[in-house]
Protein backbone atom coordinates (compact mmCIF):
# COMPACT_ATOMS: atom_id res chain seq x y z
CA UNK A 1 0.00 0.00 0.00
CA UNK A 2 1.72 3.23 -0.51
CA UNK A 3 1.83 6.19 1.54
CA UNK A 4 -1.41 8.16 0.09
CA UNK A 5 -3.52 4.93 0.23
CA UNK A 6 -2.91 4.33 4.24
CA UNK A 7 -3.99 7.97 5.41
CA UNK A 8 -7.35 8.72 6.35
CA UNK A 9 -9.61 10.46 3.25
CA UNK A 10 -10.64 13.87 5.15
CA UNK A 11 -13.77 16.15 3.39
CA UNK A 12 -12.27 19.57 4.07
CA UNK A 13 -15.73 22.02 3.42
CA UNK A 14 -14.83 25.77 3.23
CA UNK A 15 -17.13 28.62 3.85
CA UNK A 16 -16.90 31.77 2.36
CA UNK A 17 -15.00 33.61 5.36
CA UNK A 18 -11.42 35.03 5.87
CA UNK A 19 -10.07 31.98 6.61
CA UNK A 20 -11.05 30.72 3.07
CA UNK A 21 -8.45 32.67 1.22
CA UNK A 22 -6.03 31.31 3.27
CA UNK A 23 -6.98 27.21 3.46
CA UNK A 24 -4.22 25.79 1.89
CA UNK A 25 -2.01 26.45 5.11
CA UNK A 26 -4.52 24.53 7.05
CA UNK A 27 -4.42 21.87 3.88
CA UNK A 28 -0.73 21.38 4.45
CA UNK A 29 -1.06 20.70 8.29
CA UNK A 30 -3.51 18.34 7.39
CA UNK A 31 -1.39 16.50 5.04
CA UNK A 32 1.36 16.58 7.19
CA UNK A 33 -1.02 15.49 10.66
CA UNK A 34 -0.96 12.23 8.09
CA UNK A 35 -4.38 13.21 5.77
CA UNK A 36 -5.44 12.95 2.47
CA UNK A 37 -7.68 15.74 1.61
CA UNK A 38 -10.57 16.59 -0.90
CA UNK A 39 -11.76 20.28 -0.42
CA UNK A 40 -15.42 21.21 -0.86
CA UNK A 41 -16.03 24.71 -1.10
CA UNK A 42 -19.26 26.16 -0.99
CA UNK A 43 -20.59 28.17 -3.87
CA UNK A 44 -19.27 31.75 -2.57
CA UNK A 45 -16.31 30.60 -0.88
CA UNK A 46 -15.32 28.79 -4.60
CA UNK A 47 -14.69 32.07 -5.77
CA UNK A 48 -12.46 33.27 -3.47
CA UNK A 49 -10.33 30.12 -3.83
CA UNK A 50 -7.12 29.11 -6.36
CA UNK A 51 -9.11 25.66 -7.64
CA UNK A 52 -5.68 24.75 -9.40
CA UNK A 53 -3.36 25.21 -6.50
CA UNK A 54 -5.24 23.40 -4.16
CA UNK A 55 -6.31 20.88 -6.87
CA UNK A 56 -2.45 20.32 -7.23
CA UNK A 57 -2.13 20.26 -3.36
CA UNK A 58 -4.54 17.36 -2.42
CA UNK A 59 -4.45 15.65 -5.79
CA UNK A 60 -8.13 16.06 -6.37
CA UNK A 61 -10.48 18.37 -8.26
CA UNK A 62 -12.29 21.06 -6.46
CA UNK A 63 -16.22 19.91 -6.12
CA UNK A 64 -18.43 22.88 -5.32
CA UNK A 65 -21.45 21.72 -7.33
CA UNK A 66 -23.48 18.73 -8.11
CA UNK A 67 -22.48 16.12 -10.95
CA UNK A 68 -24.86 15.52 -13.96
CA UNK A 69 -26.30 12.29 -14.07
CA UNK A 70 -24.39 9.61 -15.55
CA UNK A 71 -21.27 11.64 -14.74
CA UNK A 72 -18.70 9.62 -12.87
CA UNK A 73 -17.98 10.66 -9.01
CA UNK A 74 -14.32 12.63 -8.40
CA UNK A 75 -14.77 12.01 -5.20
CA UNK A 76 -13.39 8.97 -2.87
CA UNK A 77 -15.57 8.30 0.42
CA UNK A 78 -14.29 10.50 3.21
CA UNK A 79 -13.39 8.34 6.60
CA UNK A 80 -14.33 11.98 8.41
CA UNK A 81 -15.35 15.78 7.47
CA UNK A 82 -14.04 19.03 8.79
CA UNK A 83 -15.89 22.24 8.04
CA UNK A 84 -13.62 24.95 8.03
CA UNK A 85 -14.64 27.74 8.38
CA UNK A 86 -18.15 27.37 9.09
CA UNK A 87 -20.09 30.26 8.21
CA UNK A 88 -23.35 31.57 10.31
CA UNK A 89 -25.25 30.89 6.77
CA UNK A 90 -24.14 27.01 6.38
CA UNK A 91 -24.35 26.50 10.14
CA UNK A 92 -28.30 27.38 10.66
CA UNK A 93 -28.90 25.85 7.19
CA UNK A 94 -27.21 23.02 8.07
CA UNK A 95 -29.01 22.18 11.53
CA UNK A 96 -32.28 23.01 9.29
CA UNK A 97 -31.35 19.95 7.12
CA UNK A 98 -31.42 22.36 4.09
CA UNK A 99 -29.60 20.67 1.33
CA UNK A 100 -29.21 23.90 -0.94
CA UNK A 101 -25.55 23.32 -2.30
CA UNK A 102 -23.52 20.42 -2.64
CA UNK A 103 -21.30 20.69 0.43
CA UNK A 104 -24.60 21.15 2.38
CA UNK A 105 -25.44 17.97 0.98
CA UNK A 106 -22.59 16.59 1.67
CA UNK A 107 -22.87 17.65 5.21
CA UNK A 108 -26.38 16.33 5.77
CA UNK A 109 -25.59 12.78 4.26
CA UNK A 110 -22.66 13.18 6.68
CA UNK A 111 -24.88 13.23 9.58
CA UNK A 112 -26.80 10.11 8.50
CA UNK A 113 -23.86 8.45 7.91
CA UNK A 114 -22.24 9.06 11.55
CA UNK A 115 -18.95 10.05 10.12
CA UNK A 116 -16.93 12.08 12.58
CA UNK A 117 -17.73 15.77 12.08
CA UNK A 118 -15.41 18.81 13.08
CA UNK A 119 -16.53 22.28 12.74
CA UNK A 120 -14.98 25.51 13.37
CA UNK A 121 -17.35 28.43 13.63
CA UNK A 122 -16.67 31.74 12.13
CA UNK A 123 -19.01 33.95 12.86
CA UNK A 124 -18.81 38.32 13.90
CA UNK A 125 -19.48 38.62 17.37
CA UNK A 126 -22.93 40.55 16.02
CA UNK A 127 -24.09 36.83 14.08
CA UNK A 128 -22.75 34.76 16.55
CA UNK A 129 -25.34 36.60 18.99
CA UNK A 130 -28.14 35.33 17.42
CA UNK A 131 -29.96 33.38 19.54
CA UNK A 132 -30.50 30.29 16.59
CA UNK A 133 -27.06 30.39 16.49
CA UNK A 134 -25.75 28.58 19.84
CA UNK A 135 -29.09 26.41 20.09
CA UNK A 136 -28.02 25.33 16.23
CA UNK A 137 -24.33 24.73 17.69
CA UNK A 138 -26.05 22.93 20.34
CA UNK A 139 -28.31 20.52 18.27
CA UNK A 140 -25.03 19.76 15.58
CA UNK A 141 -23.19 18.60 18.64
CA UNK A 142 -26.35 16.62 19.65
CA UNK A 143 -26.02 15.12 16.91
CA UNK A 144 -22.14 14.30 17.13
CA UNK A 145 -20.36 16.79 15.38
CA UNK A 146 -17.61 18.26 16.96
CA UNK A 147 -18.04 21.63 17.64
CA UNK A 148 -14.85 24.28 18.23
CA UNK A 149 -15.44 27.59 19.94
CA UNK A 150 -16.39 30.48 18.11
CA UNK A 151 -13.54 32.10 15.94
CA UNK A 152 -11.02 29.82 17.42
CA UNK A 153 -9.31 29.76 14.65
CA UNK A 154 -8.72 33.41 14.43
CA UNK A 155 -5.52 35.10 15.84
CA UNK A 156 -6.60 38.29 17.36
CA UNK A 157 -4.66 41.50 16.18
CA UNK A 158 -2.40 41.97 19.96
CA UNK A 159 -1.24 37.95 18.89
CA UNK A 160 -0.07 39.13 15.17
CA UNK A 161 3.41 40.21 14.11
CA UNK A 162 3.72 43.24 11.71
CA UNK A 163 4.45 41.20 8.53
CA UNK A 164 2.48 43.01 5.76
CA UNK A 165 0.48 42.20 2.95
CA UNK A 166 0.01 43.90 -0.73
CA UNK A 167 -1.02 47.34 -0.28
CA UNK A 168 0.75 47.41 3.00
CA UNK A 169 -2.32 45.63 4.70
CA UNK A 170 -1.52 43.63 7.87
CA UNK A 171 -1.11 39.98 7.08
CA UNK A 172 -3.61 37.76 8.10
CA UNK A 173 -2.73 34.67 9.97
CA UNK A 174 -4.97 31.90 11.31
CA UNK A 175 -4.69 29.56 14.05
CA UNK A 176 -5.12 25.98 12.36
CA UNK A 177 -3.35 23.96 15.03
CA UNK A 178 -6.75 23.64 17.41
CA UNK A 179 -8.80 22.24 14.27
CA UNK A 180 -5.61 19.62 13.57
CA UNK A 181 -5.87 18.52 16.92
CA UNK A 182 -9.77 18.30 17.07
CA UNK A 183 -10.00 16.36 14.01
CA UNK A 184 -7.25 14.20 14.79
CA UNK A 185 -9.39 13.51 18.46
CA UNK A 186 -12.92 12.86 16.52
CA UNK A 187 -12.08 9.59 14.96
Amino acid sequence: MSEDQSRSLLYLVVCAAPPARHIDELVELLHQAGWHICVIPTPHAASWIDHQVLAQQTGHPIRHDHRLPGDPDSLPRADAIAVVPATFNTINKWAAGISDTFALGILNEAIGLKLPITIAPYAKPSLAAHPEFDKNLEKLAKWGVKVLPNEVIRVRAEAQDTEMEGDDKPALHFSWRPVVEAVARNL
